[in-house]
């Protein structure tokens, strides 16, 4: 079986983006931004809602083509490319680049994808994870917690009907104050 992971930088007052979508705050570090792309590369599937995918969709199939655009950036906008992803929505007609687009019940394909072989699963945007929330879908929670307060936005955790016990299994810092914490989940 897959492991679903739900991996995203927030904010140390819980969101993941601030008021009006501003992710300004999120801008990682050298070694940070190294650390997704590794986590991009042994990604085996993404999980992708409209909004974050829109987002990352609009910038990193040519971002590697970009004037400027360093090693790291062409790295990651190849990884980001070859890695197999699957959006949800009800809103968009098409995807691209190793994509495949599901416009039915998003607990039931996640549940038919954890079943299949593969590598780990990431899943990507607040709506889709809360959903895979409260499904009791997700195997580990990996927080990335920048020291700013943003008042309100996007939170990580949606609502939840019932508690999600979880077990501690790795810190780690990096530059500029920036903390990862990563849980497993108790079954």
């Amino acid at each position: 079986m897959r492991k679903l992971i739900f991996a995203m930088s927030v904010t140390l007052d819980g969101y993941i983006a601030a008021p009006g979508d501003d992710l300004g705050w999120s801008v990682p570090s050298d070694e940070l931004f190294q650390w997704w792309s590794d986590r991009v590369e042994a990604t085996g599937l993404a999980l992708y809602g409209r909004k974050l995918w829109e987002a990352m969709s609009s910038h990193w199939p040519t971002a590697d083509k970009q004037p400027g655009a360093t090693p790291a950036e062409m790295e990651f906008a190849r990884r980001w490319r070859d890695m197999p992803k699957v959006v949800f929505s009800s809103t968009i007609d098409t995807v691209d680049w190793n994509t495949r687009l599901v416009t039915g019940d998003a607990v039931a394909e996640i549940t038919s994808l954890k079943a299949e072989g593969g590598g780990p699963m990431d899943i990507v945007g607040a709506t889709l994870a809360g959903a895979a929330m409260r499904a009791g879908l997700i195997d580990e929670y990996v927080i990335v917690t920048h020291p700013v307060l943003v008042g309100g936005g996007t939170p990580f955790f949606s609502a939840l009907d019932n508690w999600v016990n979880l077990n501690l299994v790795e810190t780690r810092t990096f530059p500029g104050g920036v903390a990862l914490t990563r849980y497993q989940t108790r079954r």
